[in-house]
């Protein structure tokens, strides 16, 4: 089924931004409130969120097999799980109607004030319940800079690093959408020269530059996903900051890994792009540097050129863009990460996240963490305010943003930002 919601000429009726991240020919999915207070699944098109369970109620999604209340759920995770061709023929219909040559909903006044809304109208949700999160170790730049850091640089990747996709099972009750503030986290660290540990807040707060991917229900208990098969189980893709506290990690990471460190807060984008979206944007993986067994071993383009920078803003400042990178440098693309996760037959199910681990380029502006851009903070980064940045302070905002630009379209991720709160208060009683 051709994907004719890409088709680079289209235009719309609605009046959107020259260099909008979300173009006609992106139509992501998300979950917003709207102004009468309903949760609905929704598209968006320039600056207008677009009601789906409104204009299927009103029949616009006539001849599509989707059920009265598919776009009438506060998660999208049904929708997924209706699988690749329903995503394709929804988007394909979006598409038509809001072309520039479509006049059915652009005449219908009521129609379109029932549907349309402008983002200050509508509040945005967690676009999926996500059962289950996995962050995998995949940027062959950052695994070398940390090991160059905490180990020996002439063995700086450990004997696994490049035979398997290197992953962690993470905790999903803590991904929020963008927007929602993060308290800075307590636990246990071992100070430099001590010899027992102390509890208090962490002191090295950090962002790991991320993009995650979402699941449809994939297979059963047993039954692994080859994985020139992988995409067709994966919806599409969003920003993730992974919040990270070094040096909580430090201590507790021997010898099962991250835990407190890394499950007090991750935040997404909330909107998703699916991967029919990007698919103009396919690129190849970097090859490979040892010989891959025979389950990781694709064929055709499996990455994406996706343009990616992070901002720290100070409260009340002006925000500094501190790394600009790429999804491109990743070593371990999507499909290997979900072949490997699934060879001893786990089971994949809709609205599942796959981190990708912090995204870091060759150069040191194209870093994806504080650890690796101020250099355990031996360098600590200028921001344009005249204060400098070790790692994340209170009341600073991260920023990432993200997106594909080819010579005759731009599709976007919009924005994760996340602001830093200090440590959490109780409220006296």
């Amino acid at each position: 089924m051709p994907i004719t919601a890409n088709d680079p000429k289209r235009k719309t009726w609605l009046e959107i931004p020259e260099d909008t991240d979300f173009p006609i020919q992106n139509i992501p999915f998300g979950v917003f409130l709207t102004r009468d207070d309903v949760i609905t699944i929704g598209t968006r098109i320039g600056d207008y969120a677009i009601d789906l369970g409104a204009l299927h109620q009103l029949g616009y999604f006539e001849g599509i097999p989707l059920t009265d209340d598919i776009f009438l759920q506060d998660t999208l995770n049904d929708f997924i799980s209706d699988g690749k061709k329903t995503w394709r023929l929804v988007r394909n219909r979006i598409a038509e109607i809001f072309d520039e040559k479509n006049t059915k909903l652009k005449d219908h006044k009521d129609h379109r004030n029932t549907v349309l809304f402008t983002l200050d109208e509508i509040e945005m949700q967690l676009p999926v319940q996500v059962g289950d999160y996995t962050d995998f170790y995949s940027s062959k730049e950052h695994a070398t800079n940390v090991g160059t850091m905490f180990r020996d640089p002439d063995n700086a990747l450990l004997p696994n690093w490049l035979h398997i996709p290197v992953g962690y099972h993470g905790r999903s009750s803590s991904i929020i959408p963008s927007g929602i503030p993060v308290h800075r986290p307590q636990g246990q660290t071992m100070p430099a020269g001590a010899t027992e540990p102390v509890f208090g807040p962490s002191k090295l707060v950090d962002f790991e530059l991320e993009m995650a991917f979402i699941t449809t229900d994939a297979n059963h208990l047993g039954e692994p996903i080859p994985v020139d098969e992988a995409e067709e189980y994966i919806f599409g893709m969003v920003l993730f900051n992974d919040w990270s506290a070094r040096d909580i990690q430090k201590w507790e990471y021997v010898p099962l890994g991250p835990f407190l460190a890394k499950n007090f807060a991750s935040s997404i984008s909330p909107w998703i792009v699916t991967m029919d979206a990007l698919e103009p944007f396919r690129i190849k993986s970097p090859e490979p540097e040892k010989e891959l067994l025979p389950y990781l071993k694709f064929s055709g383009k499996k990455s994406f050129d996706i343009h990616l920078e992070v901002s720290i803003q100070p409260e009340d400042k002006e925000e500094t863009v501190v790394s600009k990178s790429n999804f491109k440098h990743m070593y371990w693309n999507m499909s290997q990460q979900l072949a490997h996760h699934t060879i001893n037959g786990c089971p994949v199910n809709s609205g599942d996240m796959m981190g990708s681990g912090t995204i870091s380029g060759p150069t040191p502006d194209t870093y994806g963490s504080m650890l690796e851009l101020s250099w355990r903070g031996e360098k600590p980064i200028k921001l344009k305010d005249g204060s400098e940045r070790k790692f994340i302070q209170d009341n600073d905002t991260v920023i990432m943003r993200g997106y594909c630009k080819g010579k005759d379209r731009r599709i976007g991720f919009g924005e994760v930002s996340t602001k830093l709160l200090p440590v959490f208060q109780p409220k006296k009683k």
